[in-house]
């Protein structure tokens, strides 16, 4: 009689991938103002994503603009 210790099993560590599975979920570049307003994961189609598909939408994308840099003008005079 063998203990759980001495058998061949290995463990199982949800740290380590597994192999054959990715957990890497693809980004997109630009989610469209219906999504972006619902902060619902959109899926990027073009000319209309399925989200806006589903609920008839208009789909509209529009470049977010990058928030300005912090300037502390305090510190350079």
């Amino acid at each position: 009689m063998s203990s759980f210790a001495d058998s061949s099993f290995e463990q199982y560590d949800p740290s380590m991938p597994q192999a054959g599975l990715s957990r890497s979920t693809k980004r997109t570049p630009m989610a469209c103002s219906f999504c972006r307003g619902r902060k619902l994961k959109c899926d990027g189609k073009r000319p209309s994503c399925t989200n806006c598909d589903k609920r008839i939408l208009a789909c509209v994308y529009q470049p977010v603009n990058p928030p300005p840099e912090a300037t502390d003008k305090s510190r350079s005079q």
